[in-house]
């Protein structure tokens, strides 16, 4: 008897025992497009170079998921349908009515066989306007995977899912636990490329985030994942051009929501003057302008994210700020970190009261009435898509609808500008006027 974690799966030769060989589906390695050899299993086109002493091409961009050579068949067991015990949701909150509308054209949309796009502003309650979908999936013997780019993001889908619903869910990353069979998934994307034709729905979040967005690996990943029968839904405040190219050829169909579930418009960003903040750390110095900034942040308690444009700069700052802060406790995190939860974790306890971060926290997380500082604002690396996520960190609580979020730079970008113009027309869909104070 095949072990239920081994549907909807996809495998090499080695991965399994030679015993379930005979009842696997077998899948041809590699298929010829436009004259090109790429890989049946990510899509990537074999290189000159990726080839074996014997002469076989085998595919360097998923090895990692084991070696899918030239001339060795792929297998898979097709998806069977899964039991859970009724009922699935156990959710005891309340949608809005703007969210309700939504959770409703969802389930509308899912019926009459066509993929969904909710373009929702951050803090509009997204996860909780798709627990009725995912609920009415699973109770009718299929199967959820919600997939995002972003390893944080599917932590804390994973908590969020794990207290709303009854069934197993398994979360799938590079360092988690094995696959166990469960009906419900929460997964990297890049964890999409061990599942061939699996699952009845598939939920993007954070769909417009790097690495995903423009990836063609990842983005075959989740079609490939799909059954034939399956639908997607693509969540995201920060849509694409090439999903709105989507709605207008009719293959998706959108829903817009353009106010926070607590009914509070966006913050908007102040932009101050902060000196050449590079130049100061050299010599552990940081500029008067933000460290009077911080200094006057502290005394209202609240607690204070930080964002830097890369890990020197954010690693570098965070132990020059505690030489002037020394009675705070200051961590610091970014992917590289060896205790990452850990330290999120912490500071969403208010164990710490400063954290200082690159753009790994800038979506998908909360921290009720947090105050948000970007240094360094004009930095290449801040997209107006990633500086809009950022600013999504402010205001997320009903108790603190409001919040500081400073843009601190050395001369106003493009992506900040942008930034602000689009935070005020979304507001303004909303039904609020925003009036623009900047420094």
């Amino acid at each position: 008897m095949i072990p239920k974690e081994y549907y909807g799966r996809l495998f090499t030769k080695e991965q399994l025992p030679v015993d379930y060989l005979s009842e696997a589906v077998k899948l041809e390695s590699m298929i010829k497009v436009d004259k090109k050899l790429r890989c049946k299993r990510c899509y990537s086109r074999i290189e000159e170079d990726w080839q074996l002493p014997n002469g076989q091409y085998y595919c360097r961009a998923c090895i990692v998921f084991g070696r899918n050579q030239e001339g060795k068949e792929l297998y898979y067991f097709p998806s069977e349908k899964s039991e859970v015990d009724f009922p699935v949701l156990k959710w005891s909150g309340k949608l809005t009515p703007y969210q309700n509308e939504v959770s409703e054209k969802l389930l509308k949309t899912y019926k009459n066989q066509k993929h969904s796009l909710v373009h929702a502003v951050t803090g509009a309650g997204k996860t909780e306007m798709i627990y009725n979908i995912v609920a009415y999936v699973l109770e009718n013997k299929n199967r959820v995977v919600i997939a995002s780019p972003r390893v944080d993001v599917c932590r804390e889908l994973f908590l969020r899912m794990q207290k709303d619903f009854t069934c197993s869910i398994s979360l799938l990353h590079a360092d988690s636990e094995p696959y166990d069979g469960s009906p419900l998934v929460i997964a990297t994307t890049h964890q999409l490329l061990k599942f061939y034709h699996s699952f009845d729905l598939i939920i993007v979040d954070e769909v417009d985030a790097f690495p995903f967005v423009g990836n063609v690996m990842l983005n075959h990943a989740v079609k490939q994942a799909k059954t034939e029968t399956g639908r997607y839904i693509y969540l995201t405040a920060t849509s694409t051009l090439a999903l709105e190219e989507q709605v207008r050829l009719g293959a998706i169909e959108k829903h817009h929501l353009a106010s926070r579930f607590h009914g509070n418009p966006l913050v908007l960003p102040r932009f101050f003057w902060q000196g050449r903040l590079q130049k100061s750390l050299t010599s552990e110095k940081l500029p008067r302008p933000l460290i009077h900034q911080i200094k006057k942040q502290r005394k209202s308690n609240f607690p204070l994210l930080i964002f830097f444009p890369n890990i020197a700069l954010g690693e570098k700052f965070s132990i020059t700020l505690k030489k002037y802060l020394p009675t705070e406790n200051i961590a610091f995190v970014s992917s590289k970190s060896e205790e990452r939860s850990t330290i999120v974790e912490k500071f969403r306890k208010k164990e710490l009261s400063i954290l200082v971060t690159t753009t790994i926290l800038e979506r998908g997380v909360t921290f009720p009435q947090v105050d948000v500082f970007v240094c360094m604002a004009n930095h290449y690396l801040y997209t107006s898509s990633s500086l809009i996520q950022i600013g999504g960190r402010v205001g997320r609580s009903p108790e603190r609808p409001t919040g500081k979020l400073y843009f601190f730079h050395e001369g106003l970008s493009k992506s900040m500008l942008q930034c602000r113009e689009e935070i005020n027309a979304m507001n303004k869909k909303g039904g609020f006027e925003n009036e623009v104070s900047t420094m």
